[in-house]
């Protein structure tokens, strides 16, 4: 007797989906759109030339997938949206090693870095650390990743994290360059988080044709994930598309260190806490963090750890980071007793912001986590590494930009906004300043060595979504970044030392104990009574459920007491909230939510004017 198969749990005929149907009942996939757009709307005018729109690549947006719930009466005002989505973002690497000489006014400040961050932080410049005969395969893999921040001077003398503990100590084969491959094939796969992929039909000859120089990409839109050749003519061909059955990629990095003509390590964090380990070249992959069972909070942000081939660092929304191993096995987090006290040993004054919940010198390192802090229970939005390979920027919802020394796990700074939540973050080339984007409209800019914001940035009428530096336009003395917002607006802006004077307000401002004479106190010591603020306004949000101890952060500066920089530039390029900046050699690109990225041609003027370009901003 034959019997019906049941009903699907939402009809095919249900308006959500209808409009993504065709005739034979099944989704249709549509294809990316490249377009050349041009006029003076598509331009943007700076002091060094004319940026021209080259091309403008729309993804194709996926249908949501045939089993997942509509979305009820979503809350477009929500701070918090659910599910949690991400708008485009995108990952880029070039295969070849980077040819510094051909930036623009890029100083080698690899070696200005850790002197001028050494009188901050209480770094001892003559250290070696890393020196050792067992980094002979680390050194060998940083000598093909040399466009990562100088990596092989400032790694060289760097400690990896966790060096010194036994138990991570990588169990390397006959040849410790050959780069190991998640197991399962992602084409084949038939598991139910997979629901397709799409290669492309002609992705070994690309590959092959491929222009060591040219552009990688990657990027997600809601449920897809695509890899892009962003130098090919044929760019609109996405090299290979994978569409996940409900969760939406929210993140994704490049590992730096490993890449090559044969190989590339992509991790990507996802709204449902799923990771995925990537490697696009033999369309291997690796599901680490399983249905949550480490963390069960969607990932925010996601970084590899400088200088390493298996270890990253993951920003789950409940406010805690997971550094994984994407070689190692999952288990269920538990703290035990030995983890507990190893956290108070390590939970010192200037860590009460950060619960250390499992460190990575625990002798328990068979399975993931490598370690896990708690930073607060709002969540995490944003985190960048710094050019030294030795901190890390936290910012997130409560409002808080927290400095970090990742390798011995201790909060250094914490800092408040002005106003409401942080949610970008980037460092300056040379490591002296961080730039934060957030929910007051306003552009930050923080001295590490004054240990106070020197600068406000206004232009945008909305949100800022994202901001980055243009390290071809920065050097000693000259700093350029750009900002994307909610506003749909792309601000550049220009700054330099002269530029970030006190304004007149502050010189009758108390003088506190905080000031660039002073470094800062290392985890031994206590502050004095003057540095200790206790703001419940912008760190309630902060508080635990547990007894917490005092939190220890910088005031904020009023505004009238900071200098306010104009941009340079401010333009609305789409009618959509924008997601993304990023600066390459020869052009900025820049992604919506609604799935265009646009690339921006560098005036040729600029590229070959040299150091006149320079003369518009140098505040001197």
């Amino acid at each position: 007797m034959f019997v019906l198969p049941p009903p699907p749990r939402y009809p095919l005929t249900s308006p959500y989906i209808t409009p993504y149907l065709n005739g034979a009942g099944g989704v249709t996939e549509t294809n990316n759109i490249l377009s050349q757009p041009t006029g003076p709307e598509h331009q943007l005018l700076v002091g060094e030339g004319t940026y021209t729109l080259k091309d403008e690549l729309l993804l194709a947006t996926p249908p949501p997938h045939p089993s997942e719930a509509p979305i009820q009466n979503p809350n477009p005002l929500a701070t918090t949206p659910a599910p949690p989505t991400a708008g485009v973002k995108l990952s880029l690497t070039v295969i070849a090693p980077r040819k510094h000489t051909t930036r623009l006014y890029r100083a080698n400040t690899s070696g200005s870095v850790r002197s001028r961050l050494a009188h901050t932080y209480s770094i001892d410049e003559n250290s070696n650390e890393a020196a050792s005969t067992g980094n002979s395969a680390r050194s060998a893999g940083i000598n093909q990743s040399l466009d990562y921040a100088q990596s092989q001077s400032i790694l060289d003398v760097t400690p990896a994290f966790g060096e010194g503990n036994p138990s991570l100590i990588p169990v390397n084969g006959k040849d410790p360059l050959k780069r190991r491959k998640p197991k399962n094939n992602i084409v084949k796969s038939n598991s139910s988080f997979v629901s397709r992929v799409i290669p492309n039909d002609t992705i070994t000859k690309r590959l092959q044709e491929h222009d060591p120089e040219g552009l990688f990409a990657f990027a997600n839109i809601n449920r897809a994930f695509q890899w892009l050749d962003l130098s090919s003519s044929q760019k609109a061909e996405q090299l290979t598309k994978i569409l996940f059955t409900k969760a939406h990629a929210l993140c994704h990095d490049i590992n730096i260190l490993t890449k090559s003509s044969t190989h590339l390590d992509v991790v990507l964090g996802f709204s449902s806490a799923d990771i995925i380990w990537y490697e696009p070249m033999s369309q291997k992959y690796a599901r680490i963090n399983k249905n949550g069972i480490i963390n069960p909070s969607p990932v925010s942000d996601i970084r590899w750890i400088p200088g390493s081939e298996n270890l990253f660092l993951a920003a789950h929304m409940d406010g805690c980071l997971v550094v994984y191993d994407k070689e190692k096995e999952d288990a269920a987090f538990l703290q035990d007793e030995n983890e507990l006290q190893l956290g108070k040993d390590l939970g010192s004054t200037f860590s009460n912001s950060l619960r250390v919940k499992k460190s990575v010198n625990s002798k328990n390192q068979k399975t993931n986590p490598v370690a896990l802090w708690k930073l607060s229970n709002q969540r995490i939005n944003s985190m960048s590494f710094s050019p030294d390979c030795r901190h890390l920027a936290v910012v997130s919802e409560d409002g808080s930009l927290r400095v970090i020394d990742y390798l011995k796990e201790q909060l250094i700074d914490l800092y408040t906004s002005y106003y409401g939540g942080f949610i970008c973050v980037c460092w300056s080339p040379d490591g002296r300043y961080i730039v934060t984007g957030g929910q007051d409209d306003l552009v930050s800019i923080w001295s590490l060595t004054e240990r106070r914001v020197v600068a406000r940035c206004q232009g945008h009428n909305s949100w800022v979504s994202s901001v980055a530096f243009d390290a071809w336009r920065c050097d000693d003395r000259n700093y350029r970044f750009g900002s994307v917002g909610e506003d749909s607006r792309i601000l550049l802006w220009d700054f330099s030392e002269g530029m970030l004077h006190r304004p007149k307000a502050a010189s009758v401002r108390q003088r506190e104990s905080i000031s660039s004479s002073q470094p800062l106190p290392t985890a031994g010591r206590n502050r004095s009574e003057s540095q200790v603020t206790n703001r419940m306004r912008s760190l309630s949000n902060a508080s635990w459920d547990e007894d917490s101890e005092e939190v220890i952060s910088h005031s904020v500066e009023p505004r009238s007491r900071v200098a306010m920089l104009p941009p340079v530039l401010s333009k609305s390029i789409d009618s959509h909230p924008l997601s993304w900046i990023g600066f390459e050699e020869d052009c900025i690109i820049t992604s919506c939510r609604d799935g265009h990225i646009r690339t921006w041609e560098r005036p040729r003027e600029g590229v070959n004017g040299g150091q006149n370009a320079t003369s518009s901003f140098d505040g001197q």
